[in-house]
Protein backbone atom coordinates (compact mmCIF):
# COMPACT_ATOMS: atom_id res chain seq x y z
CA UNK A 1 0.00 0.00 0.00
CA UNK A 2 1.19 3.45 -0.73
CA UNK A 3 -0.18 6.96 -0.33
CA UNK A 4 -1.76 7.16 -3.61
CA UNK A 5 -3.64 3.93 -3.20
CA UNK A 6 -5.63 4.95 -0.79
CA UNK A 7 -8.87 5.00 -2.51
CA UNK A 8 -10.69 8.37 -3.03
CA UNK A 9 -13.78 9.20 -5.24
CA UNK A 10 -12.26 12.71 -6.10
CA UNK A 11 -10.03 12.96 -8.93
CA UNK A 12 -8.62 16.85 -8.25
CA UNK A 13 -5.09 16.10 -6.71
CA UNK A 14 -5.08 19.14 -5.33
CA UNK A 15 -7.97 18.77 -3.11
CA UNK A 16 -6.96 15.40 -2.41
CA UNK A 17 -4.32 16.12 -0.71
CA UNK A 18 -5.61 19.47 1.05
CA UNK A 19 -9.07 17.48 2.62
CA UNK A 20 -6.19 14.73 3.59
CA UNK A 21 -3.95 16.96 5.45
CA UNK A 22 -7.18 18.44 7.38
CA UNK A 23 -8.08 14.93 8.27
CA UNK A 24 -4.11 14.22 9.53
CA UNK A 25 -3.91 17.28 11.64
CA UNK A 26 -7.85 16.35 13.04
CA UNK A 27 -6.56 12.94 13.52
CA UNK A 28 -3.92 13.31 15.21
CA UNK A 29 -5.52 15.83 17.66
CA UNK A 30 -8.40 13.11 18.26
CA UNK A 31 -5.51 10.34 18.72
CA UNK A 32 -3.81 12.24 21.37
CA UNK A 33 -7.04 12.90 23.20
CA UNK A 34 -9.01 9.33 22.74
CA UNK A 35 -7.00 7.32 21.10
CA UNK A 36 -7.49 5.29 17.70
CA UNK A 37 -10.15 2.83 18.79
CA UNK A 38 -11.95 5.32 20.69
CA UNK A 39 -12.11 8.08 17.69
CA UNK A 40 -14.99 7.67 14.85
CA UNK A 41 -14.83 8.50 11.53
CA UNK A 42 -17.64 11.03 12.82
CA UNK A 43 -15.32 12.58 14.89
CA UNK A 44 -12.57 12.87 12.79
CA UNK A 45 -14.96 14.43 9.74
CA UNK A 46 -16.45 16.82 12.41
CA UNK A 47 -12.91 18.01 13.73
CA UNK A 48 -11.87 18.61 9.63
CA UNK A 49 -14.45 20.99 9.43
CA UNK A 50 -16.76 18.56 6.71
CA UNK A 51 -19.59 16.29 6.46
CA UNK A 52 -18.85 12.31 6.84
CA UNK A 53 -20.28 12.13 3.56
CA UNK A 54 -17.24 14.20 2.42
CA UNK A 55 -14.58 12.11 4.41
CA UNK A 56 -15.98 9.11 2.56
CA UNK A 57 -15.12 10.57 -0.73
CA UNK A 58 -11.21 10.64 0.36
CA UNK A 59 -11.24 7.42 2.27
CA UNK A 60 -12.37 3.56 3.02
CA UNK A 61 -11.80 3.16 6.40
CA UNK A 62 -10.44 4.69 9.56
CA UNK A 63 -7.41 2.90 9.34
CA UNK A 64 -7.02 4.87 6.26
CA UNK A 65 -6.41 7.55 7.94
CA UNK A 66 -3.99 6.21 10.30
CA UNK A 67 -2.63 5.00 7.62
CA UNK A 68 -2.13 8.85 5.85
CA UNK A 69 -0.88 10.09 9.23
CA UNK A 70 1.67 7.58 9.95
CA UNK A 71 3.32 8.36 5.79
CA UNK A 72 3.17 12.02 6.84
CA UNK A 73 4.85 11.62 9.39
CA UNK A 74 8.00 9.49 7.62
CA UNK A 75 7.37 12.25 4.71
CA UNK A 76 8.23 15.35 7.22
CA UNK A 77 11.44 13.32 8.05
CA UNK A 78 12.62 12.24 4.80
CA UNK A 79 12.16 15.72 3.74
CA UNK A 80 13.94 17.25 6.86
CA UNK A 81 16.70 14.77 6.29
CA UNK A 82 17.55 15.53 2.49
CA UNK A 83 17.08 19.29 3.09
CA UNK A 84 20.10 18.99 5.58
CA UNK A 85 22.61 17.00 3.97
CA UNK A 86 25.18 18.15 1.36
CA UNK A 87 25.68 14.84 -0.89
CA UNK A 88 28.20 17.20 -2.81
CA UNK A 89 30.56 17.83 0.23
CA UNK A 90 30.03 15.93 2.71
CA UNK A 91 32.01 16.17 6.04
CA UNK A 92 31.56 15.76 9.78
CA UNK A 93 30.09 18.44 10.68
CA UNK A 94 27.47 17.97 7.91
CA UNK A 95 26.75 15.13 9.70
CA UNK A 96 26.41 17.17 12.63
CA UNK A 97 23.92 19.30 10.93
CA UNK A 98 21.95 16.58 10.00
CA UNK A 99 21.55 15.06 13.27
CA UNK A 100 20.85 18.37 14.71
CA UNK A 101 18.21 18.95 12.38
CA UNK A 102 16.50 15.76 12.93
CA UNK A 103 16.57 15.94 16.29
CA UNK A 104 14.71 19.34 16.34
CA UNK A 105 12.31 17.32 13.83
CA UNK A 106 11.48 15.10 16.69
CA UNK A 107 11.09 17.93 19.18
CA UNK A 108 8.24 19.72 17.04
CA UNK A 109 6.43 16.63 15.88
CA UNK A 110 6.24 14.88 19.19
CA UNK A 111 3.01 14.07 19.73
CA UNK A 112 2.83 12.60 15.98
CA UNK A 113 5.66 10.30 16.53
CA UNK A 114 4.09 9.46 19.78
CA UNK A 115 0.92 8.59 18.48
CA UNK A 116 2.00 6.93 15.48
CA UNK A 117 3.96 4.16 18.01
CA UNK A 118 1.24 3.83 19.98
CA UNK A 119 -1.66 3.20 17.57
CA UNK A 120 0.60 1.79 14.28
CA UNK A 121 -0.23 -1.72 15.78
CA UNK A 122 -3.83 -1.12 15.05
CA UNK A 123 -3.21 -0.94 11.17
CA UNK A 124 -3.38 -4.06 8.98
CA UNK A 125 -0.66 -6.35 8.41
CA UNK A 126 0.15 -4.91 5.05
CA UNK A 127 -0.28 -1.36 5.78
CA UNK A 128 1.90 -1.99 8.97
CA UNK A 129 4.88 -3.35 6.71
CA UNK A 130 4.65 -0.31 4.50
CA UNK A 131 4.99 2.29 7.62
CA UNK A 132 7.83 0.14 9.12
CA UNK A 133 9.94 -0.08 5.38
CA UNK A 134 9.35 4.06 5.32
CA UNK A 135 11.70 4.10 8.90
CA UNK A 136 14.07 1.28 7.10
CA UNK A 137 14.35 3.72 4.84
CA UNK A 138 15.23 6.41 6.60
CA UNK A 139 17.61 4.79 8.46
CA UNK A 140 19.46 3.37 5.74
CA UNK A 141 19.51 7.08 4.56
CA UNK A 142 21.07 7.93 7.81
CA UNK A 143 24.11 5.02 7.67
CA UNK A 144 24.94 6.40 4.02
CA UNK A 145 25.61 9.94 5.28
CA UNK A 146 27.82 8.51 8.18
CA UNK A 147 29.79 6.57 5.47
CA UNK A 148 30.12 9.83 2.97
CA UNK A 149 31.02 11.92 5.91
CA UNK A 150 33.41 9.94 8.11
CA UNK A 151 37.13 10.30 6.86
CA UNK A 152 37.96 6.54 8.08
CA UNK A 153 36.45 3.69 6.28
CA UNK A 154 33.28 2.29 8.44
CA UNK A 155 31.87 -1.17 8.08
CA UNK A 156 28.37 -1.60 6.79
CA UNK A 157 27.30 -3.43 10.35
CA UNK A 158 28.63 -0.36 12.35
CA UNK A 159 27.46 2.43 9.65
CA UNK A 160 23.50 0.41 10.31
CA UNK A 161 24.28 0.56 14.55
CA UNK A 162 25.24 4.21 14.73
CA UNK A 163 22.22 4.98 12.28
CA UNK A 164 20.05 3.25 14.27
CA UNK A 165 21.35 4.79 17.75
CA UNK A 166 20.83 7.96 15.86
CA UNK A 167 17.09 7.77 15.43
CA UNK A 168 16.47 5.99 18.82
CA UNK A 169 17.94 8.78 20.34
CA UNK A 170 15.98 11.70 18.70
CA UNK A 171 12.52 9.85 19.67
CA UNK A 172 13.78 9.00 22.62
CA UNK A 173 13.24 12.64 23.17
CA UNK A 174 9.82 13.03 21.89
CA UNK A 175 8.67 9.93 24.27
CA UNK A 176 11.03 11.14 27.39
CA UNK A 177 11.08 14.62 27.13
CA UNK A 178 8.73 14.84 29.93
CA UNK A 179 11.44 13.70 32.21
CA UNK A 180 14.60 15.18 29.75
CA UNK A 181 13.34 18.53 30.00
CA UNK A 182 14.02 18.42 33.91
CA UNK A 183 17.39 18.34 33.13
CA UNK A 184 18.19 19.52 29.76
CA UNK A 185 17.19 21.98 27.55
CA UNK A 186 16.79 20.73 23.61
CA UNK A 187 19.63 22.28 22.80
CA UNK A 188 22.14 20.68 25.23
CA UNK A 189 20.23 17.23 24.61
CA UNK A 190 21.68 17.51 21.49
CA UNK A 191 25.19 19.04 21.84
CA UNK A 192 25.61 16.11 24.34
CA UNK A 193 24.20 13.40 21.93
CA UNK A 194 26.40 14.58 19.39
CA UNK A 195 29.95 14.87 21.55
CA UNK A 196 29.03 11.26 22.73
CA UNK A 197 28.10 10.21 18.53
CA UNK A 198 31.66 12.04 17.66
CA UNK A 199 33.45 10.92 20.33
CA UNK A 200 32.77 7.23 19.18
CA UNK A 201 33.20 8.03 15.92
CA UNK A 202 36.90 8.69 17.09
CA UNK A 203 39.98 7.50 14.55
CA UNK A 204 41.42 6.50 18.46
CA UNK A 205 38.14 4.47 18.85
CA UNK A 206 37.92 2.77 15.72
CA UNK A 207 41.70 2.32 15.97
CA UNK A 208 40.70 0.28 19.56
CA UNK A 209 37.94 -1.42 17.91
CA UNK A 210 40.18 -2.95 14.89
CA UNK A 211 42.55 -4.80 17.57
CA UNK A 212 39.69 -6.22 19.80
Amino acid sequence: MTHNQVVSSVKDSHLVEKRRNQMIKAAITLFKEKGFYRTTTREIARESGFSIGTLYEYIRTKEDVLFLVCDAIYDQVRQRLEAAIDWKNPSVANLEKVVESYFYLMDDMQEEIVIMYQEVKSLKKETKEYVLQKERDMVAMLEKMIVACLPETISEKDAALIANNIFVQGQMWGFRRWMLQKQFTLKEYISRQIHFLMQSLSIDGMQRDKTN
